[in-house]
């Protein structure tokens, strides 16, 4: 007699399969799957646990003849407003993708949604019929939701996926280890010793990774990696962690600061606090945006190229949904640009 559980099925899944496993009717899961908003919270939690379980991927051959296309793109974007609007990052990758549709008869439109948990709303407009596909940009460790996204309409991902990247994950990168590497150790051939990092949120996989390279590049030249401050990719964030930095490190002699907008607030701190840069500390920054070049200060800073990554989405995405067979990881090249602050 069975216990209640049920082994795991083989071959591809059904929608019926992921009925029984949540304990609903097969009527509920399709209107969970196509975004109905007459599902209470509860159940949609539970349905979605049963989805990823059994790593259930919806017919969409099936689907398509019930739902014509929408000839519309959603990019999701999981930061607040101030952040988005803040950061030319955003703006640079938003024109990337504008260039590569004008060439298309798709539509982009903006989604922005809590960081850690995007709302209900979010949920029943990406999943209910309103768009043929998704691009999703700056994803959190929290983001659950998108990551699984990809189960029930083509995605590409900004930057790889939290986590690992499972067989219909797609996504644009650049080689961030790399950059962290490259900024590092241009600090090091400099005769910098005492380098500390303002390292971006520790749920961002560039964030993680850019940390690494900085860590890497020192253990290559046997030095300390324990001057280490957390930021947000604000510039505010910058002048908070650089401040804490100068406070508890009086010996640092440079910076490997994770984006050009916590680079531009920590030169903002450095110079409140009486610090020549680079005679004092020497400073590299991550973009390779505007604000490298804003101040008295010009920033040395790892480019990376935005603007392509925005167009290398769009085109990858483009190509899903025409049928074909993009590749499945596409990464970018950085390179250190040398200005005044190094």
């Amino acid at each position: 007699m069975s216990d209640g559980t049920l082994a795991t099925p083989v071959g591809r899944p059904t929608l019926e399969e992921v009925a029984r496993v949540a304990g609903v009717s097969r009527a509920t899961v399709s209107r969970v799957i196509n975004g109905s908003p007459r599902v209470s919270p509860d159940v949609l939690a539970v349905v979605e646990k049963a989805i990823a379980e059994l790593d259930y991927v919806p017919n969409r051959a099936a689907r398509s003849l019930v739902a014509r296309a929408t000839m519309s793109i959603a990019l999701v974007v999981p930061e607040d407003t101030h952040r988005f609007f803040g950061d030319p990052y955003f703006a640079d990758v938003v024109q990337g993708i504008s260039d590569r549709l004008d060439d298309s008869d798709y539509v982009l439109n903006l989604q922005l949604t809590h960081p850690s948990s995007p709302s209900e709303k979010t949920k029943r407009y990406l999943l209910g019929g309103n768009v043929d596909g998704a691009i999703v940009v700056s994803h959190h460790s929290g983001d659950h939701f998108l990551t699984s996204l990809s189960r029930s309409l083509p995605v590409v991902f900004g930057g790889r996926p939290i986590g690992e990247a499972k067989d219909r994950d797609y996504y644009i990168d650049v080689d961030n280890r790399l950059g962290g590497v490259r900024g590092t150790q241009h600090l090091i051939d400099r005769g910098r010793t005492a380098i500390a990092t303002i390292t971006g949120p520790a749920d961002m996989p560039a964030s993680v990774d850019r940390e690494q390279g900085w860590r890497d590049a020192l253990a290559e030249a046997g030095l300390s990696d324990h001057r280490l401050a957390r930021g947000d990719f604000t510039e505010a964030g910058g002048i908070r962690a650089a401040l804490a930095l100068i406070d508890e490190f009086p010996d640092l002699d440079a910076l490997f600061v994770a984006s050009d907008l916590m680079a531009s607030g920590a030169l903002l701190a450095l110079d409140e606090r009486g610090l020549r840069v680079p005679e004092d500390v020497a400073i590299v920054g991550f973009d390779n945006s505007k604000y490298a070049t804003r101040g008295k200060v010009g920033l040395t800073t790892v480019a990376q190229p935005a603007q392509e990554m925005g167009v290398v989405m769009a085109d990858t995405l483009l190509r899903l949904l025409a049928g074909e067979s993009p590749p499945r990881v596409t990464t970018l090249d950085t390179h250190l640009v040398v200005r005044d602050s190094s």
